[in-house]
């Protein structure tokens, strides 16, 4: 008897298209669903087997930072898999920020580990994760395709990632590949949320399939590079740009509009809305390196080129917009990374005689002068704001940790402390803060198609902040990439794609 009045109670809650529907006991190709977190009125889920179709409503005031309240459809599962399908809003009424997620979870308690895709109300479609127990979520927004109406959510290993389609095209991966570890069983699934305490939102999937997933061992990938910002204060990431080609190191201009990268041994100019990458002519300058960077005034490029019969580094300068490249220094290899704040000298990263060091040299050019002397290897030369330091990356007490100076080379001091292997600190236009990349300990060099860290520090020392998780290393900061108003960061981040 009381199951009966349980069940006329939770079919009177049924929007009247899940009542057209119909409420499965086990819905479709999923195992069971039920409200997770608080919500003030139930979610439901109706499956039309005919169809193939699935409409879910859910409630819930947000899937975001601590929050869970959402309905999910799901059923347990371990080992890699992929969770495809098309996502539509059946209503047009609804909180812009409603929304129908691709999801894995490691439990069904409240902020549990997991991660989705999530296609908005407003057509925004995001990776969205917590990657430990009762942390903030975060999000990674792609840009390839808006309000996408296929979308599939993948687990390889400890890696997740999305991938987007529009209406009549072929999924294609979106950028976003985090690594995330979810152990033993998980939960796989569906889910809606109204992204209102008070209010219930039902969205539409159809074409819904989970796929286990088997890589081989030494199974074939291709790698693809995303250029993302990161804002300092959310840590929320947005892709700007994802491509097969190869890319690395971006520059964002002193006027904040467009973005430089290397390509194929290019200089490549992109929109920071995004677009169709424009390469810059540099004249003879055509095996560049990721070691670039602007003038401060932004009149000038300066670039790291191996176009001479040696194919070694040497450092030239050319227009902004274009144009001859004029070599500044004749001895290699040397690679370019920082540009007084006056404009009148280069600060980069020099091998002489077997040893790895900073030296200066005249924008006119003429002799250069060395600023390091210690064994081994320092690299990674960029000046205060101000001019007062010369921040550079060295290995010299065991572990690669940021390291500052004067600008003559004096008073060189330890910034950063063990923990991690430490590289290309970048201090802020506003001089505020320095961001840096962060290999593990066991990692030697800075080496490509790793787990490694974006982090963030004041100048002054203090907490150190974790920016963003990535798949990145060699490529992704290598040079000066702060937004001229020092609230983002611009970045590059990898992705193995299996074919």
């Amino acid at each position: 008897m009381k199951n009966c009045i349980r069940d006329l109670l939770l079919a009177s809650l049924l929007t009247p298209a899940a009542l057209a529907f119909g409420q499965p006991a086990k819905p479709g190709i999923f195992s069971d669903h039920s409200d997770i977190g608080g919500v003030a009125k139930p979610g439901s889920v109706s499956f039309d087997p005919a169809k193939g179709e699935y409409l879910i409503a859910g409630g819930g005031a947000n899937m975001w930072f601590t929050n869970d309240a959402f309905h999910f459809a799901w059923k347990k599962m371990s080992g890699d898999f992929k969770l495809t399908a098309d996502v539509r809003w059946p209503g047009t009424n609804g909180d812009p920020h409603r929304k129908a997620c691709l999801l894995v979870r490691q439990s069904l308690e409240p902020g549990s580990a997991y991660a989705d895709v999530a296609v908005h109300g407003s057509g925004l479609t995001a990776l969205q994760y917590r990657d430990t127990p009762d942390a903030p979520t975060h999000e990674i927004i792609q840009s390839a395709s808006a309000a996408p109406a296929r979308v599939r959510l993948e687990k390889r290993g400890d890696y997740i990632s999305m991938s987007v389609a529009a209406a009549g095209e072929e999924l294609k991966p979106a950028g976003g590949y985090l690594p995330i570890s979810l152990t033993g069983e998980f939960f796989v699934g569906l889910g809606v949320c109204a992204h209102n305490h008070q209010d219930i939102q039902s969205a539409m999937f159809s074409n819904v399939a989970i796929e286990p997933v088997i890589t081989p061992t030494n199974a074939p990938t291709v790698l693809e590079c995303s250029l993302e910002t990161v804002p300092i204060a959310s840590t929320d990431r947005s892709i700007v740009y994802h491509t097969r080609d190869h890319i690395e190191a971006p520059n964002w201009s002193r006027d904040g509009k467009y973005f430089l990268f290397n390509r194929n041994g290019r200089i490549c100019k992109l929109p920071v809305t995004g677009g169709t990458p424009q390469l810059l002519d540099t004249g003879t300058a055509v095996k560049c390196n990721n070691d670039h960077g602007l003038s401060p005034d932004g009149t000038l490029l300066a670039v790291s080129d191996q176009s001479g019969p040696d194919n070694k580094s040497r450092i030239s300068i050319l227009p902004i917009a274009g144009g001859s490249a004029k070599e500044i220094t004749p001895l290699a290899p040397s690679y370019w990374h920082g540009w007084s704040p006056d404009g009148k000298t280069l600060a980069y990263c020099g091998e002489r005689n077997g040893e790895f060091d900073i030296y200066t040299i005249p924008v006119e050019g003429g002799e250069e002068k060395r600023l390091t002397t210690a064994t081994g290897l320092d690299d990674g030369p960029d000046y205060s704001p101000d001019g007062k330091f010369i921040y550079f990356n060295s290995v010299r007490s065991g572990l690669m940790q940021i390291w500052r100076m004067k600008p003559d080379g004096s008073d060189q001091e330890q910034v950063t402390a063990a923990g991690y292997n430490n590289w290309f600190a970048h201090p802020s236009p506003d001089g505020r803060w320095l961001v840096f990349i962060s290999f593990a300990k066991d990692v030697i060099g800075h080496p490509a198609n790793k787990d490694v860290l974006l982090r963030l520090m004041p100048v002054g020392g203090g907490n150190i902040r974790v920016l963003a998780k990535l798949y990145g290393g060699q490529g992704t900061i290598n040079v000066p990439s702060w937004s001229p108003d020092s609230k983002s960061v611009a970045f590059v981040s990898y992705q193995l794609v299996y074919p």
